[in-house]
């Protein structure tokens, strides 16, 4: 490939139980790319679909081995391990990390290269509007991205997913980032360079379910907690050193109210809530360090991040 057919724009998106909606994925995002006039592919990062979606993304690569490059993972191993290695393999000058239920729209694209042509590295898009979303959903999500942005080391902008350009260079140094927990938006915000936002009404989603219940939700959050801020171990030394005070403040108060023949602290309820309540603050203390430990150790055991099963690469073999 000459320098003049260099690949420009590399599409990112992780596939896990889409098929209905790869097809309007692939061909609104055909119809953006063509209309930017320069070389472009579409990374499809299948992780571990069962609904056969796989053998649809095989498909789409046999109509269009231009454009359409499928990573198959050999089991799932998470939406963040899938953007992971869809910027792996990416090979464009500027990668688009988009979700494939088109509920980031294609159409959006054109405003991010704008601002990439400006000189800006990372181009965030910012959800102004979010159809299709439940109340809770809402307003749990406005919840953690102000949480996020008030505790954490890094600060990562309001209102903004995985949805959003960035250059080569910043592709190139988010690959040199192993850490199995991942938060993408949080990493890509960590490594700094020029960044802004580009506003946008976020859609309802094409077809199928949400691949993000709760469960995952909070798993999600809790992983972007702890890999960037030290909050919750604080808090526990915080809560530690109050559970503390209130044990000084109330002996002497103790002392005088038996001195005085008073009978509110006779008996075992007070004894009995006391111990409850220091030992729910020192095992929540242990989880919390649970939690980080926990992660050390999945870090110090050195496993890959993913294990493919089939890529572009392979098309030979």
């Amino acid at each position: 490939m000459t320098a003049k057919q260099a690949l420009v724009f590399s599409i990112v998106a992780p596939i896990y139980n889409e098929r209905e909606n790869l097809p309007e994925l692939y061909r609104r995002v055909k119809a953006v790319m063509e209309g930017l006039g320069e070389p472009w592919e579409l990374v499809l990062v299948d992780d571990g679909s069962t609904d056969g979606s796989t053998d649809l993304m095989r498909q789409l690569r046999a109509e269009d081995p231009e454009h359409v490059r499928p990573v198959i993972f050999a089991r799932n191993f998470g939406h963040q391990i899938a953007v992971t290695a869809g910027m792996d393999y990416a090979r464009g000058q500027a990668v688009v990390l988009m979700d494939a239920d088109l509920q980031d729209p294609p159409e959006v694209i054109p405003d991010l290269v704008a601002k990439w042509r400006e000189g800006y590295q990372v181009v965030y898009a910012v959800r102004a509007e979010r159809e299709g979303e439940t109340w809770f959903k809402k307003t749990t999500a406005a919840m953690f991205y102000r949480l996020i942005y008030r505790i954490t080391d890094v600060k990562i902008p309001l209102d903004t997913g995985d949805f959003r350009l960035m250059d080569r260079k910043v592709v190139d140094v988010l690959k040199n980032m192993p850490e199995h927990h991942r938060f993408i938006r949080g990493m890509v915000s960590w490594v700094g360079f020029r960044q802004t936002g580009v506003p946008y009404k976020r859609a309802p989603r094409f077809a199928g379910e949400t691949k993000y219940p709760l469960r995952k939700m909070l798993k999600f959050a809790l992983d972007a907690i702890t890999g960037f801020s030290y909050f919750p171990l604080q808090l526990a030394t915080y809560v530690g050193f109050v559970s503390a005070g209130m044990a000084i403040i109330a002996i002497p108060v103790v002392v005088a109210l038996r001195l005085t023949g008073s009978q509110a602290f006779y008996g075992q309820a007070s004894t009995l809530i006391a111990v409850l309540f220091l030992g729910g603050v020192q095992l929540i203390s242990l989880g919390i360090l649970g939690e980080y430990l926990g992660r050390l150790y999945d870090e110090a055991k050195g496993r890959p991040l993913y294990v493919v099963a089939e890529a572009p690469e392979d098309d030979n073999a």
